[in-house]
């Protein structure tokens, strides 16, 4: 009786459309559901040798391509846009280090920003046909967040790993959802 109540107030709040989601069951499987049981159930044995091997490949990859491409025009308008960012929303707290600057440090989001456009901005990172270029992506937001965590807790590189072919795989997946990345002819 209690949900049929909690019901009844949400459907004259919500939109039709939203209601079919709030009355629906808890077991139903959706993408969010699959991602999120993909994501809480990897396990570094769950990656083979030859992953693990590709993937430091990608990692080391995706670093010397970020710091050559931190010399870039592209890069450097970027960069002085997060440094503005970053001073007025933050002022002089240091965070998390970019590409090629020695002692400087942004906010985790400003500095996956700048490193991800510099490891693109030569467009020599790595690419999953047909459409995405994963590395440059999911490796600057990883190393953000590896600096964020307190002393007491380090990443591991094992931790790392794992998360690494996590972000890869699920950009993997959403690409699969994009009609326009099925446009785009093989080279």
């Amino acid at each position: 009786l209690q949900n049929t109540k909690k019901i009844h107030r949400l459907s004259r709040h919500i939109h039709k459309s939203a209601m079919k989601v709030a009355v629906r069951s808890q077991d139903e499987e959706t993408v969010t559901n699959s991602f999120a049981s993909f994501i809480h159930g990897i396990r570094p044995r769950d990656l083979p040798d030859i992953v693990r091997h590709r993937s430091k490949r990608m990692m080391l990859d995706s670093i010397g391509v970020g710091l050559i491409g931190s010399t870039t025009h592209v890069s450097n308008i970027i960069l002085k846009y997060c440094q503005d960012l970053h001073f007025c929303t933050y002022g002089n707290a240091s965070l998390c280090s970019v590409y090629g600057q020695k002692g400087l440090k942004v906010s985790p989001t400003l500095a996956a920003y700048a490193n991800g456009v510099a490891v693109h901005s030569m467009d020599f990172d790595d690419t999953w046909h047909p459409a995405t270029h994963p590395s440059g992506a999911v490796l600057p937001a990883l190393l953000a967040l590896t600096q964020m965590v307190s002393q007491e807790r380090r990443v591991t590189g094992e931790e790392l790993l794992v998360a690494f072919n996590v972000g890869i795989e699920i950009q993997g997946r959403l690409m699969g959802f994009s009609k326009e990345a099925n446009n785009i002819p093989k080279k």
